[in-house]
């Protein structure tokens, strides 16, 4: 027992937990419902939820909404919802909006159409977003899977704006993607004074990889995987750190690693006889062969006329052999072929051949 409470106002407690995330165009922003008032009551019903944004640093009040998400259903006492709300920023605000960026909030309101303010509030980047590179194509390769995409063509360039090109790779059957490699570009392609798409300077990724393209070789063979990626916008100001703003994706390309490419060929093949003073034997020597996925080597054997035959049983571990098997009076000629872990086979190496006395 105690004295009479007022009547509650059942105002909806602000959201103290509002987050945004920007992809593209599109800014998310995520929020838990409010279980209780402001004056500590559980909440009846909940009304629909506005959506504020604005230009200055700090919004006083939410003003006219850009959005509005509808309310929710009563739950259980303490139960936690997550609220969703995807808003679209317009070409003309990001290509106009010298700040760099917008400030979101959220309002609950109450069944009646009234709140107890604002949420807190976050900053998210408005610079504009780059389009997706074109023609994006994964091809499987002896080294690696080759990525290969086409730039986009000129936009305005905004002062203090950067980009890269962000490459992400999704195993078959798993719920996320994981980035493999964020691609420095010397032209930031999409905004002027950058290259023509296809030049021949406009070069991601040196050495073994061509103008406009990336070698993967982190990957698992024989396993399937999606590429796609994205090109994001580094904003850099005096004393703040970088903000970035990732464009939407590429389409996805589904790619089956299917390791059906052979090792080098050996090469420096050499026979040796060696016979007087003990049993008589032919030793082969070669260059090793430096494929990673290298499981050994075959011996092939023939004489004058003959078709060559494999010798070894097993795979030879090392560039070496000793063949015993020999008869005085004869010529051989011997080649070497190199065998992966997937027993993909190379060609046979350039013959040597040796006299036996």
């Amino acid at each position: 027992m105690g004295p009479p409470k007022p009547p509650s106002l059942d105002l909806p407690k602000p959201p103290s937990d509002l987050q945004a995330v920007r992809k593209g165009d599109k800014v998310t922003l995520t929020w838990t419902v409010p279980t209780v008032t402001t004056d500590r009551q559980t909440i009846r019903s909940v009304g629909p939820t506005r959506i504020c944004r604005g230009m200055e640093p700090e919004l006083k009040q939410c003003g006219t909404p850009v959005g509005e998400a509808p309310g929710t259903a009563k739950s259980p006492a303490n139960a936690k919802r997550a609220a969703t709300y995807s808003n679209t920023l317009s070409l003309d605000l990001q290509q106009s909006n010298l700040s760099l960026f917008v400030m979101y909030a959220v309002e609950v309101l109450n069944e009646d159409g009234r709140g107890a303010g604002l949420s807190n509030q976050v900053r998210v980047p408005s610079a504009p977003a780059l389009p997706p590179f074109s023609n994006f194509a994964a091809e499987v390769t002896a080294p690696g899977v080759r990525i290969s995409w086409t730039p986009p063509s000129a936009s305005e360039a905004r002062p203090g704006v950067t980009c890269l090109f962000r490459l992400y790779r999704r195993q078959e059957g798993a719920t996320a993607a994981i980035k493999i490699v964020d691609l420095d570009l010397p032209h930031c392609p999409g905004f002027p004074g950058s290259v023509p798409a296809g030049s021949q300077s406009q070069q991601v990724q040196a050495e073994e990889n061509a103008p406009n393209s990336y070698l993967d070789q982190t990957f698992e063979w024989q396993k399937t995987y999606s590429y796609f990626g994205a090109v994001v916008s580094m904003i850099s100001q005096p004393g703040k750190p970088v903000i970035e703003v990732e464009g939407d994706d590429t389409p996805e390309v589904k790619v089956f690693a299917d390791d059906i490419f052979p090792p080098a060929v050996p090469s420096g093949l050499q026979a040796a006889y060696s016979g007087p003073g003990q049993e008589p034997f032919i030793d082969l020597v070669w260059g090793p062969v430096a494929d990673a996925d290298l499981d050994g080597y075959n011996v092939y054997r023939h004489e004058e006329g003959a078709a060559p035959l494999k010798i070894n049983v097993q795979l030879v571990k090392t560039p070496s052999y000793r063949d015993t098997d020999i008869v005085s009076g004869r010529n051989y000629f011997y080649s070497v072929s190199a065998v992966d872990l997937r027993r993909n086979e190379s060609a046979r190496s350039e013959e040597a051949s040796e006299r036996v006395p």
